[in-house]
């Protein structure tokens, strides 16, 4: 007497996109740490640069030269600024991903309470109708002692 969840068609597919959910967060999370990680490197390289530069400018340093790591820290600091605006947006982006993990996993767990209500409502079931079996073979087997 098994009877199929109903829903079970959507059950399957409400895991099915938690999984792809799943995926998509952990490809968002590892995106956002080599963000992070590029932006890191930007910044020790750029410090490294003008601790070099303030090395050099002790020791007497040409108008050319000065103009030269003038503009490539100048060029750094707005590849820092644009690292530092990837790392903000891909924190973004795998926040909206949290949250929608979070969706679908609340989603799947209402269809998965659904489906254990279901569960206990079929084995109820089963169990009445092998009690009500059981009592009716007994009452059987005691009216032909009785007729004997």
């Amino acid at each position: 007497m098994k009877r199929q969840f109903p829903l079970q068609s959507l059950l399957d597919l409400s895991q099915l996109r938690l999984d792809e959910a799943a995926r998509q967060l952990g490809k968002l999370i590892s995106g956002q740490e080599e963000a992070a990680q590029r932006l890191e490197l930007l910044v020790q390289y750029r410090q490294e640069y003008q601790d070099r530069f303030l090395a050099t400018a002790k020791d007497g340093i040409g108008r050319d030269a000065w103009h030269n790591y003038q503009a490539f820290i100048g060029r750094l600091d707005d590849a820092v600024a644009q690292a530092r605006q990837l790392v903000a947006a891909s924190e973004q982006r795998t926040a909206a991903g949290q949250q929608e993990w979070l969706n679908k996993r609340g989603k799947l767990k209402a269809f998965d309470t659904l489906a254990q209500r279901h569960r206990t409502r079929v084995v109820s079931a089963e169990a009445k109708s092998e009690q009500k079996f059981v009592d009716e073979h007994a009452a059987r087997l005691h009216q032909e002692k009785d007729v004997e």
